[in-house]
């Protein structure tokens, strides 16, 4: 049986100054009440940002950190001090509370490095046709970022860092995942790759996942309502608009064909983390704990 953690943005957390976000206490208890054991600890500064708060908090819910996630733009220079601020203090976190020990080919805790910021990009999400890809003078200084933060992570935390492709930002489409592949060596980050941001990006999930199977340390799970993607799509929506209509549902109810990447799985013998999500506008909140449980027992009843 796998591990299987949540993440605060199954509650709409993705933006900790959104003024509709809901008590950080209520995604807490309520991923415990859904049957999780182990949840990533968001964007920084919505869960406690004291360890030993944060400890606490964890500990009152029965709960162990399995992430952090670093979600901002990694090409500007004049961004780059803010993201090194941010790796250290997140992984720092990381190292003081309480990380499941679960058995796993690549252990937990994990630093989600995914690029997002570029107003344009985000347009253009699921959208390779249209999308501007960075110039490479640009892609070689994101390069630049991502393996000091890595190194960071890694050498000063001992926490693995992962990238993750995900919709609107640089890394994305099935080009830019060969690339990112290519210039940032395996000894330096994994993959955590998605599979709702795979489809998204006009991928099919499982023959990515196959191959890039050797890079991949961690896994997020999401699933895509097939006809709000592609209303999404043809209307030229940005992500968090598609998500706020609802692109992303409950696992089992959408398109992606989660017994294949069971099958997959079993077949490449791979043993990690799996961290489900389903990104909602905040103001939805109220149908996060029946989703989030709906997921977990859809997972467990094909044979995760």
């Amino acid at each position: 049986m796998y591990s299987i953690a949540n993440a605060p943005c199954s509650w709409g957390v993705d933006d900790p100054k959104n003024p509709f976000l809901p008590p950080w206490q209520k995604v807490l208890s309520e991923a415990r009440e859904a049957g999780y054991h182990s949840i990533e600890l968001g964007p920084w500064g919505y869960l406690p940002t004291d360890p030993l708060e944060l400890k606490q908090a964890l500990d009152a819910h029965q709960l162990s950190l399995v992430a952090g996630t670093l979600f901002d733009d990694l090409v500007s220079e004049a961004n780059f001090a803010s993201m090194v601020a941010l790796t250290h203090s997140v992984c720092a976190n990381l190292q003081k509370v309480p990380v499941s020990r679960r058995e796993s080919d690549v252990p937990p805790p994990y630093l989600v490095i995914i690029d997002f910021g570029d107003a344009d990009r985000a347009r253009c999400a699921g959208q390779s046709s249209r999308a501007k890809r960075l110039p490479d003078a640009d892609w070689q200084r994101m390069i630049v970022h991502i393996r000091e933060l890595c190194r960071i992570a890694s050498q000063e935390y001992g926490v693995r860092p992962v990238i993750h492709p995900h919709a609107g930002g640089f890394i994305e489409f099935g080009d830019e995942i060969e690339r990112i592949a290519q210039d940032i060596p395996p000894a330096e980050a994994g993959f955590c790759l998605d599979t709702g941001h795979l489809y998204y990006a006009g991928l099919d999930p499982v023959s990515w996942l196959k191959k890039y199977a050797d890079r991949i340390d961690y896994l997020h799970f999401k699933d895509v309502n097939k006809a709000v993607y592609d209303a999404a799509i043809a209307q030229q929506q940005d992500f968090f608009s598609a998500c706020a209509a609802g692109v992303m549902c409950p696992l089992g109810s959408g398109d992606v064909d989660y017994p294949a990447v069971r099958s997959l799985l079993a077949d490449l013998n791979w043993q990690g983390w799996i961290t489900i999500e389903q990104e909602r506008d905040p103001r939805d909140v109220a149908g996060s704990l029946k989703d989030v449980t709906a997921s977990l027992e859809y997972l467990r009843s094909v044979g995760f």
